[in-house]
């Protein structure tokens, strides 16, 4: 469709930008615009503009150079065909933009505005939160101590993966830098109005004792500010630093305060050497690399500080499906260092970045420092590269791995189905009807429900037609699609993601017009016709084949043959009841209670005809029994007479 064509299919909403940089509101002249005439209108600044649907919610969020040419390229004819951004366009119904001074600001905007509000259509990073962190209170006299939830109130290094490497980092910033462990509030005033008592680590010389004022709040600072180093991988700078403080001691003749420094260092050395060493250079570098697959991506960053590994983090993202490298990439860089403050001076990429400028002058900006970032193409920096990929990849083999087992992953017919059907979602619920009848007579209908590509039987229902007569199975189909999900609207129950009828374009037909009356517009729905195995779509014409090598189209077929095996085994379940039930009332004496008792004992009425008179009158009395006996004698007669007269 061209740009007039779609843009005048949408809702009329007056449109409101506010630029929250200047502080300043602009609304746009008129009242009543067509969101086509809001969008020429915009301005071709740089800022950030959110999408809107008929609810209100946002649902995407982009930044841009220029707005107005950005937010057009969305609904330009001449736009590359995607199936998530055309169901994205589809629901857009107005457009509210925040006008920045530079790029940089729509970056750090549109950031934090994902980050807050994740909308349905960008590219989400999971946070695992499983992984601890080691915090630095903001207090005057700041606490060292692990934690799993990040506030306000500190300064945090990791995540750490490895436990086990968090604990002895944390134990030599305590033991080296004598860092309190309790909890207790130190300011100036409470010190002086709780009088607090000195503890063990005092006397074992774990703590200087800021509690009783034995250390000044300027000196226990300059420790932590030590152990914050030591945090960031920087030990060779603290070790440079502490041999300044020790001999300057020396020189003082303070040899006992100089050979506590001493014992600092060495501990510090021993602490160093345990740490691997990847880079001879000692560069100061993040490696950052990121591998997708369908819908999902998951990005390593190798932290190596002074050449040596300081620790990792593996992020998870969603909402991949489609986008390019560069653009993942991009979502990773904006919204991982939003939060850091350790940005290092060099980082490496596995793939191109198309704002490298923007992002650099961001991360240069924030750091205070030239930020160099690369996209190795040989020797030895794409083999570290490669390292870091290929943990990437062994992350995202373990989520998958970890759905598998809580039977979360979505099979790959439905992803076939999907992209064959150019559905927006995997269909994890596909609901199937079919009809089943002889002529017209004892008319049934069959649903079953298959989830994650696998049949539930517990949501299996069966349908006595009750307002058609004779053969109609398109009038059939209506009464049980209506029956069906009238009960769930009015249940608030689940609605299935794809719905499939047994039948070709007429069963088709009849179902889409009770969805319509029902107002599931938006509830996909197919026939899927036995003969050539054709399937039909809503409001088209010709039906479609698809590949015979389709796992979704087998999947398709599986699902179909199970709604017809069931429909048929309902069918002749009421019919064999039926006919029996009928037979058996034309005997005088047997009612619901003794036909019942007697298909019990017989297992069915070729087993009553042929019981003998000594059995039956165990089951019913004497009258009943020469009755019984009368009627199958005489039946047998009849049906004699009619083979001799034909």
């Amino acid at each position: 469709m061209a740009l007039i064509e779609i843009l005048h299919s949408r809702h009329n909403h007056n449109l409101f930008m506010s630029d929250k940089m200047n502080n300043s509101t602009i609304t746009l002249p008129g009242v009543d615009l067509s969101l086509l005439e809001k969008i020429e209108a915009l301005p071709t600044k740089p800022g950030v503009y959110q999408f809107k649907n008929i609810d209100g919610k946002i649902i995407y969020v982009g930044k841009a150079q220029n707005l107005r040419n950005r937010v057009r390229q969305y609904f330009h004819k001449s736009r590359i065909a995607d199936l998530r951004i055309d169901a994205m366009i589809s629901k857009i119904v107005d457009v509210e933009l925040t006008v920045t001074d530079s790029e940089i600001e729509a970056l750090i905007l549109e950031a934090n505005l994902i980050k807050q509000l994740k909308p349905r259509y960008n590219v989400l990073l999971k946070d695992d939160k499983s992984y601890p962190y080691i915090a630095i209170t903001k207090e005057p006299f700041p606490r060292v101590y692990v934690t799993r939830h990040k506030t306000s109130s500190a300064r945090y290094f990791g995540p750490y993966t490895d436990v086990k490497s968090m604990r002895s980092a944390l134990k030599t910033v305590r033991d080296l830098f004598m860092v309190r462990s309790c909890s207790l509030d130190l300011t100036e005033e409470s010190i002086k109005k709780n009088k607090f008592k000195v503890c063990l680590d005092f006397h074992i010389k774990k703590c200087e004792g800021p509690c009783e004022a034995y250390v000044s709040q300027e000196h226990y600072n300059s420790l932590i500010n030590q152990a914050a180093q030591i945090l960031r991988g920087k030990t060779k700078i603290v070790i440079e630093s502490l041999k300044k403080e020790m001999d300057a001691l020396a020189d003082a003749s303070r040899f006992e305060e100089a050979a506590i420094i001493r014992d600092r260092m060495n501990a510090l050395n021993v602490y160093s050497e345990k740490q691997k060493i990847v880079d001879s250079t000692e560069t100061d570098r993040d490696i950052i690399a990121l591998v997708s697959k369908d819908d999902e991506a998951c990005a390593v960053i190798f932290k190596m500080r002074e050449g040596k590994m300081i620790g990792s983090q593996h992020i998870y993202l969603s909402n991949t499906s489609g986008k390019p490298f560069s653009e993942l990439l991009e979502a990773v860089l904006e919204r991982y260092y939003l939060e850091q403050e350790d940005i290092p001076p060099e980082m490496f990429l596995s793939a191109e970045i198309s704002n490298t400028e923007i992002i650099q002058d961001w991360l240069e900006k924030k750091s205070g420092h030239p930020v160099n970032m690369q996209f190795p193409k040989s020797g030895d920096k794409v083999k570290l590269v490669a390292l870091v990929r290929t943990n990437a990849q062994f992350w995202l083999d373990e989520l998958e791995l970890l759905r598998l087992k809580r039977g979360d992953i979505i099979p790959h017919s439905l992803k076939a189905l999907q992209r064959d059907l150019h559905l927006i979602a995997p269909p994890r619920r596909i609901e199937c009807f079919d009809i089943s009848n002889i002529q017209g007579s004892d008319t049934v209908a069959s649903l079953i429900v298959f989830e994650d590509g696998k049949p539930k039987k517990s949501e299996y229902r069966k349908f006595r037609i009750r307002t058609v007569e004779g053969p109609n199975d398109f009038a059939s189909m209506q009464e049980v699609v209506e029956r069906r999900y009238e009960r769930l609207l009015q249940e608030k129950s689940i609605l299935p993601d794809l719905i499939m009828v047994d039948g070709g374009k007429g069963q088709l037909s009849s179902a889409i017009e009770v969805l319509h009356k029902l107002e599931l517009h938006a509830v996909p729905i197919i026939g899927l016709a036995k003969r050539l195995e054709e399937v039909y779509l809503p409001n088209q014409n010709e039906s479609v084949q698809l590949p015979r090598t389709s796992s979704g189209l087998r999947l398709m077929q599986q699902i179909r043959d199970e709604a017809h095996r069931f429909a048929v085994t309902f069918h002749r379940s009421v019919r064999t009841k039926r006919i029996i039930q009928t037979e058996l009332d034309m005997i005088q004496g047997v009612g619901k209670k003794r036909a019942k008792k007697l298909l019990e004992t017989f297992g069915s009425i070729q087993g009553v005809q042929v019981a003998t008179e000594e059995q039956l009158l165990t089951i019913v009395g004497k009258k009943v029994t020469k009755n019984i006996l009368k009627y199958f004698n005489d039946s047998k007669s009849s049906t004699s007479a009619d083979a001799v007269q034909h």
